[in-house]
Formats: structure tokens, C-alpha cells, sequence
């Protein structure tokens, strides 16, 4: 059994999709496959049933699921305290965030905090949420920063992490304005005029929180998917440009929400509100990365 194989498997089970997790895990599908296939024989038992889509775990999986966790867990952690023996490195807290809150929320967040505490040795990786989940499952980083929501799992279990909530967002379905300022593309669509829609990946937090409005909507707006982005970032461009309507974050376009570049394609009942969350590991960090939560709890997170 190899740690990779670990590795594989609690990235299968957050995008429940062979493919994504082999881009994920840059590998090729049938060499992910392989992998998977090669933990099932050691393991003595099917982990996912390929027959639903997306996949599903076994009760066999759900059993190894935890276990696979806290091995990874528990592993990476103590490489990580190993290998802050040096002072430098053991003061510097380290973040895994999504890419729209490194770039929009993260700075302003992290200097009002050092307002109250000085200035803080800090380090942001920014990537997709699955792969920040999966770092902080490594113990790769202290924190995890992302927009969550009820209907979202994000896969930490709350008997191995906590969080706090850091900040309040909204997603707004925009779009580009026709000349006299109306949505170009304005919710909810019908049958000979559907909505041209930007969508999140699959595996995107985002993505499935507007999954969910739309499958719980008395009247589900009709939609022709166009385009498909991980990056919300990217489907703000599409949008301005024209392309389609994307739910996007209120903290990543107010200033185009002011200069009218994009504008509201629903009313108010079209909007998620979505918290801001930061998620660690429930076992010991380093004295600076557990300074930082303490003050941070103290002050409600923000």
C-alpha cells in the first residue's frame, strides 16, 4: 500500500468523478484508476460504487473513509513538526485558501487582525477548495479558508476540525447590462430565451451551493449552460463580457457592480448568502498558529 493510494482515494471521495480527481492528482485516468483499483485489493473490498453518478462509497468506503483521514492526518502532521525545528519556520502561520478569497478577502482580513496583534509571519497557498481541503488533511497548513454553506460538504469531519466564521459573502447572479442597463441575461429564462449560464465546476463549494438554490427553486430557472470554470475569477470576465450569467461572490465585484459593468440578472430571492469560514485541525499546532486562533476566537473571528 502506498501513501499516494491514501491520498487518491480522499480526493475521489470529495469530486466523485474519475476523471477531475486524475487532473487533480495529475495523473491520467487510467493510471488514477489503477490506483484506486490497486487500494481495493489491499484493502480486500470495493471502496466506491461506479454504477451511480456521480460515485458513490461502500459501506466498505465509509468505513475506511475515517481511517484513511487520520492516517494522512496524523502522518503528515508529525512530518510538518519535524520540520519546524527552526524558529523562522515554526513562527510562520500557514493558510490554504480558495482563489477568489486570496485575492479579495484574505489581505484586507489578515492586516485588520494585525492591527490588534502586529505584524504576523504568514504564508497563503491559494488553490481550488478540494485541494485546500486535502492540505489541511495533510497537515500541509495550519488553516483552511472558504466560503461554505448548509448545503455544502466540505469533507472535515467536526470530531477531527473547527472552525470559525470569519466573514459573511453573498453570490449574486450577474450579468452583462444591454444598453439601457437591464441583464442581458435576466433569470429566470424560458424555454425560447433560457438564461446563457456560466457554471462552476463540479467540485467547487460555489458551485454547489447555486446547485442547490436552483434544484430547491419552486420554479427552476431554465438555463443553457455555456461554460464551465473552477475559477470564479474567469467566469467574472465571461460575464463582463458578455458570455452568460454567473452566480459571483459580492466581496469579488463590487467595483463593477458600481461602474455598471455587471449587473443583477434576479431579484433578492436569487442571491446566496454564504459564510466565511476558517477551518483547522482539532490537534495541537504550533504556539504561533495557536496564539493566532486564540486571539482570534477572543475577538469573534474577525
Amino acid at each position: 500500500m502506498e501513501i499516494k493510494w491514501l491520498e487518491d482515494f480522499l480526493c475521489l471521495v470529495d469530486t466523485r468523478n474519475f476523471s477531475r480527481s486524475a487532473e487533480i492528482r495529475a495523473t491520467t485516468q487510467p493510471a488514477f484508476s489503477r490506483r484506486i483499483k490497486g487500494l481495493e485489493e489491499w484493502v480486500g473490498t470495493t471502496l466506491f460504487d461506479r454504477g451511480t453518478q456521480p460515485i458513490s462509497l461502500t459501506p466498505g468506503g465509509e468505513k475506511f473513509r475515517p481511517i484513511a483521514e487520520e492516517v494522512l492526518r496524523r502522518l503528515y502532521q508529525g512530518r510538518e513538526d519535524i520540520r519546524l525545528t527552526g524558529k523562522t519556520a515554526a513562527s510562520t502561520i500557514s493558510f490554504a485558501a480558495t482563489h477568489s478569497l486570496s485575492l479579495t478577502f484574505f489581505p484586507s482580513w489578515i492586516r485588520g487582525i494585525e492591527d490588534r496583534t502586529g505584524v504576523l509571519r504568514t504564508r497563503l497557498d491559494s488553490n481550488q477548495v478540494a485541494i485546500c481541503v486535502q492540505s489541511l488533511l495533510r497537515g500541509e497548513c495550519h488553516f483552511m479558508l472558504c466560503h461554505t454553506h448548509p448545503s455544502v460538504d466540505v469533507h472535515l469531519p467536526e470530531s477531527h476540525f473547527d472552525s470559525i466564521r470569519v466573514g459573511e459573502d453573498r453570490l449574486l447572479p450577474l450579468s452583462a447590462p444591454l444598453s439601457g442597463g437591464a441583464p442581458s441575461q435576466p433569470l429566470p429564462g424560458s424555454r425560447t430565451r433560457p438564461v446563457q449560464f456560466l457554471a462552476y465546476a463540479e467540485t467547487s463549494a460555489i458551485g454547489r451551493a447555486v446547485e442547490h438554490l436552483m434544484a430547491h427553486r419552486s420554479k427552476p430557472p431554465v438555463l443553457n449552460r455555456v461554460f464551465v470554470s473552477h475559477l470564479a475569477g474567469v467566469l467574472k470576465t465571461m460575464a463582463r463580457e458578455g458570455r452568460g450569467m454567473a452566480w459571483l461572490p459580492e466581496s469579488q465585484v463590487r467595483d463593477e457592480l458600481a461602474a455598471g459593468t455587471l449587473v443583477m440578472s434576479g431579484d433578492e430571492s436569487w442571491t446566496i448568502p454564504v459564510e466565511i469560514r476558517l477551518f483547522r485541525s482539532r490537534d495541537p499546532l504550533p504556539a504561533a498558529a495557536e496564539d493566532f486562533w486564540t486571539s482570534l476566537a477572543k475577538a469573534g473571528g474577525g
